[in-house]
């Protein structure tokens, strides 16, 4: 099992075993290179711990214990979350700022405790097989486990045509479950006992406060998770996609670092239309920094795809995996530690989708004057300015609208995300008839009606918090770590999402405006090249342009189109053979095709 896992730690390898447990730990050394070996033991042997990921507040906590009597033989903070462990259990966890997934075992009395950090950046899967409790980072080391068979999940794979990833604590893989963020799980020996969470999203919002002194609270706290996050013994940089999220933070980043930071951006030379990169240039000349370029080609999507697929142990959303991969490669030639935007979107509402969702709620309400969240946060005059942004959004918008206008909350974003309008038409009829449309919406609105949640605004991005982002997360772990590399992301810091979700709705989505609190935050600061700019892309591949030529199109179609894939049952031949040769663009149903197929070889087959 820890041979599997190697590259996520290629620093040191550690054992440790009893005649109830046995723990391996894979180490990549970026806290006290030499003292924070793991498993790590008490002084008295009773308590290990094995752990993956960075406790950011290790300093303050340190202090917290010595305060109390504790005294640390290392500089590490493995040893402050051993400590604290030890001292408060589970009460520790609410106290830790970091991204982690550990265990922690009593070989004394056989109990132990699993948990993983409150969003969800770091990865912790787990199975019962017969009286052994098995877990581990990756699912592919659980595979290695001799009585645990590889098999789908028929349930996850609706859910993963529906949505392109799995609610919940399904996993593609059939008895195979993921510890989901914000969560504890307690047990004895090989017997789980008890689950419980410890964090999860307030939105009780604070009409007490006023923007400014809100904005204040904001800019501060963007501050402080970046200078937490710099806390390393080793080299960092950070990702640079010439876009809001990550220009914000390379810029925060960069007031504490030395000049010349280094900063890792990708890009597509050919075809034209695809190169970001004098965005990123305008941010690295502002801040003195040193641009790194990856620039992946159509070979580069060929001979990766199968390998990226086997890193990321499930299929995956979107083609940007493939550019993330080739620049977190480029990364690690030069550093350990890179920071990175990610979850800004999430935290701060920068979806189109939830603009196209307040065009129909804005017009909902000045057709029947209803007062579906008390007063409209967006109203159909304060919504137009920003309409430009939906320019590339017509189709989407074009079958939101056809259908079920005005209709309930749950109802509209789920047809907002719903993969399977244009999936439908391509499954087989075996595959249509087995799918059980009422249990997927079913387990769609119990995520969706939070009970604290009156904003549509607040309703959509605590779907999106507790679902898509953590299977963003997973790619920015697996691509990350498939090189020996750590990636942070300081956006996610719980403080943030905490203030973030206590604000009025009015000061997120002012106007159907995206990060509207963000960008008043950042404005003054990030240059205004970035600031201003309406063309984000978002890390698009050209993939249609690719697989009119070879090697992409024999790539594909090999894929699709070889017997196995064929007679799999999920997917009509013939809607396939349509896909490859359709004329428009690459779209979510052959990019959905092509990497459950390419799964399927990897863990199935």
């Amino acid at each position: 099992m820890s041979v599997k896992i190697a590259h996520r730690g290629p620093d040191d390898l550690g054992s440790f075993s009893d005649s109830n447990a046995s723990l391996r730990h894979r180490r990549l050394a970026i806290i006290d290179i030499a003292g924070g070996s793991q498993p790590m033991l008490s002084d008295d042997r009773r308590y290990v711990l094995v752990f993956n990921g960075e406790i950011y507040n290790f300093i303050e906590l340190r202090q917290e214990l010595k305060a109390i009597g504790q005294t640390f033989r290392t500089k590490s903070d493995t040893e402050v979350l051993l400590q604290a462990l030890i001292r408060w259990g589970k009460d520790s966890l609410p106290k830790l700022n970091g991204m982690f997934a550990f265990c922690f075992l009593d070989t004394k009395t056989g109990d132990w405790i699993l948990a993983r950090d409150a969003i969800g950046i770091k990865p912790l899967y787990w199975t019962q097989v017969g009286e052994e409790f098995v877990f581990a980072s990756e699912i592919k080391a659980l595979l290695e486990h001799p009585s645990l068979a590889s098999r789908l999940d028929g349930q996850a794979l609706q859910e993963y045509l529906a949505f392109q990833f799995c609610l919940g604590e399904r996993t593609l893989f059939e008895g195979v479950r993921k510890l989901l963020p914000g969560t504890w799980m307690s047990g004895r020996n090989g017997k789980r006992l008890e689950i419980g969470t410890y964090w999860e999203p307030n939105y009780n919002i604070d009409e007490t406060k006023t923007e400014e002194e809100f904005l204040d609270d904001l800019l501060g706290l963007l501050e402080d998770a970046a200078n937490l996050q710099l806390r390393s013994d080793v080299p960092l940089g950070c990702y640079l996609s010439g876009g809001l999220d990550s220009s914000a933070v390379s810029l925060l980043v960069s007031k504490r670092l030395a000049k010349r930071m280094p900063l890792f951006h990708g890009r597509f030379v050919e075809p034209l239309g695809y190169d970001e990169s004098r965005y990123a240039k305008v941010l690295a000349d502002s801040i003195g920094g040193e641009l790194h370029i990856a620039e992946p080609s159509a070979a580069d999507f060929v001979n990766s795809m199968p390998e990226i697929i086997h890193c990321m142990d499930e299929p995956v959303a979107g083609p940007g995996v493939f550019p993330q991969y080739m620049v977190s490669k480029e990364a690690s030639k030069q550093v350990k530690v890179v920071l990175g935007g990610q979850g800004g979107d999430e935290i701060f509402a920068g979806y189109a989708r939830y603009l196209v969702a307040y065009l129909e709620q804005a017009l909902k309400g000045a057709i029947f004057r209803t007062q579906e969240e008390g007063n409209h946060i967006v109203t159909l005059s304060s919504i137009v300015p920003n309409l430009t942004v939906l320019q590339q959004y017509h189709p989407l918008m074009s079958r939101f609208m056809s259908e079920e206008l005005f209709g309930p909350m749950d109802r509209r974003y789920f047809r907002l995300i719903d993969r399977m309008d244009g999936n439908n038409d391509i499954l087989s009829s075996e595959m249509k008839s087995s799918f059980d449309g009422e249990t997927l919406f079913s387990n769609f609105q119990s995520l969706f009606n939070h009970v604290q949640t009156k904003s549509y605004i607040n309703k959509m991005l605590h779907f999106d918090m507790r679902t898509m982002l953590p299977s963003l997360l997973q790619i920015e772990d697996r691509v990350s770590m498939a090189w020996g590399l750590e990636s942070r992301v300081p956006l996610l810091d719980t403080r943030i999402a905490d203030l973030v979700n206590r604000m009025p709705p009015k000061l997120k989505f002012k106007g159907g405006r995206t990060k509207h609190i963000f960008r008043k935050a950042l404005d003054g600061l990030v240059p205004e090249a970035i600031f201003l700019r309406e063309d984000k892309m978002g890390f698009p591949v050209p993939l249609h342009d690719w697989i009119s030529c070879s090697p992409v199109r024999d790539f594909v179609g090999d894929t699709l189109l070889k017997r196995a894939s064929l007679q799999r049952g999920i997917y009509k031949p013939q809607a396939l053979r349509s896909l490859i040769d359709d004329k428009r663009p690459f779209g979510r149903a052959l990019w959905g095709a092509l990497s459950l197929e390419l799964w399927h070889e990897q863990f199935i087959d």
